[in-house]
């Protein structure tokens, strides 16, 4: 209760001086027109409780849309605007009018906003293509090569929508897997609005086999068996289970790190041959000291989105092992995906939405 309440007056702290930096710069420019000022604080007002009404209207396309743009306000102008006004106070010592230092200012603020946005939506929505290559020295059954394409953390939902699905599907089919892997958050948190979109018969139109585990973002939702529309989408869910492949290799898919009670690793592994390769995806990477002492070959995740905007990968690297990218421990290759969707606004700074594709050799 003492965080939540702390958070909350933090959070409006950073409202109020975004206001008054608002209501300084349209006094300067627009000095005659004061109800513009009061339009201005009504508008920012909305933006930022937009955000709070997405836990109620969960559905409203609106809402959401509203929400997104107030995220990426929030993060730009978060960073930008102590930038900016150190350098309006500094010029104060300089022959330089204030009147026009804080128009230029607010301008700059206008433009730094539109080009950060501008890119951050670009690497959002043009997703690229990562490939690993490892070997894993145990032997399968038939080729002793396989292309494994991993997609994480897709959100598919009001902003990662339709025409973002289509895309990810024609990437995969270009790439020609041998299979394919979805370690979790394939939903945006909301499966009614989900089942109403076309996603999940455009998914069906991956042309490889497909497996999927589930993550913290794909809710179970009263009256609606999310297992059964995932499995429905053709992704084939393995929910703390696993399987066998054609080629021998066993595939697990674990519960969300979140979900609690979950199965031990030790468990879903007592009865696996530990002879032939074995695949985890497990949405969140936590545990890869366990997955390595039981013998897993390869673990798939997400969740981190190699934290989306800078600087925030800084925070999910000190609370990962591997946050993003590749990591060999012992055996066990570890790999995690920065993700093809995003959450909260559709921004990615110094991060790129992304494929993940993995060519893997196998003992001969």
């Amino acid at each position: 209760m003492l965080i939540g309440i702390i958070v909350f007056v933090v959070y409006n702290l950073i409202l109020l001086y975004m206001g008054w930096n608002g209501w300084v710069w349209f006094g300067q420019v627009l000095p005659d027109h004061h109800f513009v000022r009061y339009i201005f604080v009504v508008v920012l007002l909305i933006l930022a409780y937009s955000f709070f009404l997405n836990f109620w209207v969960r559905e409203s396309i609106t809402i959401k849309l509203i929400s997104a743009v107030w995220f990426m306000m929030l993060y730009i102008l978060i960073l930008w605007l102590p930038v900016m006004n150190l350098g309006v106070l500094i010029t104060r010592f300089t022959p330089l009018s204030q009147h026009l230092v804080i128009v230029w200012a607010g301008w700059s603020t206008l433009l730094v906003f539109v080009i950060v946005a501008t890119i951050g939506m670009f690497n959002a929505y043009s997703p690229v293509v990562r490939n690993y290559d490892i070997q894993i020295d145990k032997p399968v059954t038939g080729k002793s090569d396989m292309k494994v394409i991993v997609v994480s953390d897709t959100h598919f939902g009001v902003l990662s929508n339709e025409s973002h699905a289509r895309r990810m599907v024609k990437m995969i089919n270009e790439l020609k897997p041998d299979l394919v892997l979805f370690p979790g958050d394939v939903i945006d948190d909301n499966l009614p609005y989900f089942v109403k979109t076309d996603i999940p018969n455009i998914l069906k139109g991956i042309e490889a086999p497909v497996y999927t585990s589930l993550g913290n973002h794909d809710r179970f939702e009263k009256g609606i068996n999310l297992i059964q529309v995932l499995d429905d989408s053709d992704l084939n869910i393995l929910y703390d289970e696993s399987i066998v492949l054609d080629n021998g290799i066993t595939l697990v898919g674990r519960q969300d790190y979140s979900d609690r009670p979950r199965a031990e690793l030790a468990k879903l592994l007592e009865s696996v041959d530990h002879s032939k390769p074995i695949i985890v995806m497990d949405h969140q990477p936590y545990e890869l000291d366990a997955e390595q002492k039981l013998g897993t070959d390869l673990v798939v995740s997400g969740h981190t989105h190699r934290g989306q905007v800078a600087p925030a990968q800084l925070i999910t690297n000190r609370i990962y092992e591997n946050d993003w990218g590749y990591l060999q421990k012992g055996q066990l290759h570890s790999i995690v995906s920065s993700g093809y969707g995003f959450w909260g606004t559709p921004m990615r700074i110094g991060t790129r939405s992304e494929i993940v594709e993995i060519d893997i050799h196998f003992q001969k």
